[in-house]
């Protein structure tokens, strides 16, 4: 795992200066301690921040084809490349290292554009070619690793995997992006393609950017998307023999690795999996795991990680994390370089941390629940699709409209007694009503928060949009499979994704995620909803695959989640810093915010009338970034080996 920046003079062969390319790189020192490399020719500049992983002796970057015209920065892991290896030597390529970048140069140089069909993995790189005048760039199909871009006034394009290397350039502009503040408080982070900032964006996942220089500035270009068939005839047997029998290739790609390696085990499903699997594949060597247990009983998992752990006699190491600790708040900012809203970053920090003392690369169980169909959210959905096909929409809308303007935001209630988000749900269409749901602060909240004036600059737009926009794309009706489809495409990319590359990556971390296997998520798309959800039972397919190798308190237990108490926290040890933050100048000085209406949330939450811990967390997140990011303050510089110069 790496970090990779860099410079492209879009219009002619103007001088990159090497203080600018070194500072950028700098940036990202913790994405590679090993190692770091720049490349500059005329018009061009590469940095590249290397985490040794594959090919530890050679694998160094830049790296170049045979007659150093083609050269690539990477960050990632490409699986299949040994098997793409003898199929390029057969078409006369010649290699030097024995690393997967070197694939790529040479799938480049075959398959031009549509190298990125070939690669199997996790990815974010950028490729020159020097004959062609060309740089190209590509993510991978699941958005796992980051690319960030930016084309400055000047007609430079800088790129970076994270946004703070392309500040570091100095020539990109802090001005924020309401429409991305928007989507922030909706969602909990800003939604691909856009950036919190207006001149940078992200680059989206299953897209490459090429550019040729001299010419206009092209649109990104999809390579692959999942297509929600749900026609094959398999039995269900069957698909969990194959199951199995894909994740076991899954994972044993991801344990191809010349430093230490392990897995995060949790105790849910996901991870459980994963682990069981792993040690099925290690022989009589014993599968090194890490679990983060909680001193608040309500939020610790621990005890089913180690039932999985003495199961499989695996080497485990389990740290307690303080139900206390807030400390991380600023440094989350820092990292994450734009507003970002999910709190499970600080125990995903946390284990990452516990695991970097004993492995440089960790095995999770992301991409589970949204390919297996285990979110709590989509049975509710289901529930709530049931009722909506019953009823026109004509006549949910004025009457489930005015039980949910009437019914009391419960929170104090018993759930079956929470019926509000219910009526709100029955009231709109399936995508309006699974964007409420995912929804941190809702649209009435966002009213009474937000000013006038942000209002204006929005000009009619909502992060629902995004919502519309992936769903009109979806090429399926299938009320489960819609809502997939949508968290594949948002909530996977910009949370999870994001959360564990930040975390991990702080601490020179390598993760990989067996469960966002392409190929294994285009099969399970091709199965039967009910197949993934039955009643009120989700992942059922994985479930029923693992009964033979995880106990049923593991598979049949409910879902607990990656929890911290932001409601306890905010009533008692971080009271004061939530007024300070909420009620304070700089929230306000944005413009954004009517005070009375922050005043109105504090003041709920703070009495116990209501509970806004979520959208309370949001907010204090946005001020950090502001405080931390945007102001420049607190920031320290990290500390980074000098770069050597690769020549061409």
């Amino acid at each position: 795992m790496c970090g990779i920046t860099g410079v492209f003079d879009t219009r002619g062969e103007r001088a990159i200066p090497y203080p600018v390319l070194h500072r950028m790189n700098s940036t990202q020192a913790h994405r590679g301690p090993d190692e770091g490399s720049l490349h500059i020719e005329p018009g061009l500049g590469l940095g590249h921040r290397r985490l040794s992983i594959i090919d530890v002796a050679t694998g160094q970057q830049p790296l170049f084809n045979e007659d150093n015209s083609v050269a690539i920065v990477f960050n990632g892991e490409v699986y299949n490349y040994q098997e793409l290896v003898p199929e390029l030597e057969a078409a006369g390529h010649r290699f030097r290292t024995r690393s997967d970048t070197e694939v790529i140069v040479h799938a480049w140089e075959q398959w031009g554009e549509r190298c990125v069909d070939r690669l199997r993995g996790m990815f974010a790189f950028a490729i020159w070619d020097r004959n062609r005048q060309t740089l190209f760039l590509a993510r991978d199909r699941l958005g796992v690793k980051p690319m960030h871009y930016a084309v400055l006034d000047d007609g430079l394009l800088v790129f970076g995997s994270e946004l703070k290397s392309l500040l570091a350039h100095g020539g990109l502009r802090r001005d924020l992006d309401p429409l991305a503040i928007e989507e922030y408080l909706s969602l909990g982070y800003v939604a691909e393609p856009r950036t919190v900032f207006r001149g940078a964006r992200k680059l989206p996942p299953a897209h490459t950017l090429t550019l040729r220089r001299g010419a206009p500035i092209p649109e990104p270009r999809p390579y692959w998307d999942v297509r929600y068939t749900l026609d094959s005839r398999i039995s269900a047997a069957d698909a969990q023999a194959e199951l199995v029998e894909r994740l076991r290739e899954s994972v044993r790609l991801r344990m191809i690795s010349e430093v230490p390696l392990g897995a995060f085990l949790s105790g849910g499903v996901d991870s459980s999996a994963v682990v069981a699997t792993m040690a099925g594949l290690s022989g009589d060597e014993p599968v090194n795991t890490c679990s983060i247990s909680f001193d608040d009983p309500q939020f610790d998992e621990a005890a089913y990680a180690q039932v999985v752990a003495d199961r499989y006699r695996t080497r485990h190491r389990v740290e307690t994390v303080r139900s206390d600790d807030f400390d991380l708040i600023d440094t989350l900012a820092r990292l994450y370089d734009e507003p970002y809203a999910d709190s499970s970053a600080i125990p995903t920090y946390r284990v990452c941390q516990l695991a970097r003392k004993h492995v440089t690369v960790a095995l999770s169980g992301d991409g589970g629940d949204e390919s297996f169909g285990g979110y709590r959210r989509y049975r509710l959905h289901l529930m709530e699709e049931r009722l909506r096909s019953a009823l026109p929409h004509g006549v949910r809308r004025p009457v489930f409209g005015l039980l949910g303007r009437l019914y009391p935001k419960a929170d104090w209630a018993p759930r079956v007694l929470r019926a509000k988000t219910t009526f709100e749900g029955m009231a709109r269409s399936s995508v309006e009503a699974y964007f409420h749901s995912m929804s941190i602060l809702r649209a009435p909240m966002r009213e009474s928060i937000c000013s006038d004036a942000f209002r204006r600059e929005l000009a009619g737009y909502t992060a629902e949009e995004v919502f519309r926009r992936h769903a009109a794309s979806a090429g399926t009706d299938d009320p489960l499979a819609l809502v997939q489809y949508l968290d594949l495409k948002t909530y996977l990319v910009g949370d999870i994704n994001t959360k564990v590359d930040r975390a991990s990556m702080a601490h020179s971390l390598e993760v990989r995620e067996p469960l966002m296997d392409h190929p294994l998520v285009e099969w399970l798309a091709t199965l039967p909803s009910d197949f993934k959800i039955r009643g009120n039972e989700g992942k059922l397919l994985l479930k029923r695959s693992m009964e033979p190798m995880l106990p049923r308190e593991i598979l049949y237990r409910p879902k607990m989640g990656f929890a911290v108490p932001l409601a306890r926290w905010f009533r008692g040890p971080l009271k004061q810093r939530v007024r300070d933050a909420l009620l304070g100048p700089r929230l306000v000085d944005t413009g954004w915010f009517r005070p009375e209406g922050l005043r109105r949330i504090v003041d709920a939450h703070q009495s116990g009338a209501s509970d806004h811990s979520a959208p309370i967390w949001t907010l204090l997140m946005l001020e950090a970034f502001l405080r931390v990011v945007v102001d420049g303050r607190g920031v320290a510089p990290e500390p980074a080996r000098d770069e050597i110069a690769v020549a061409a």
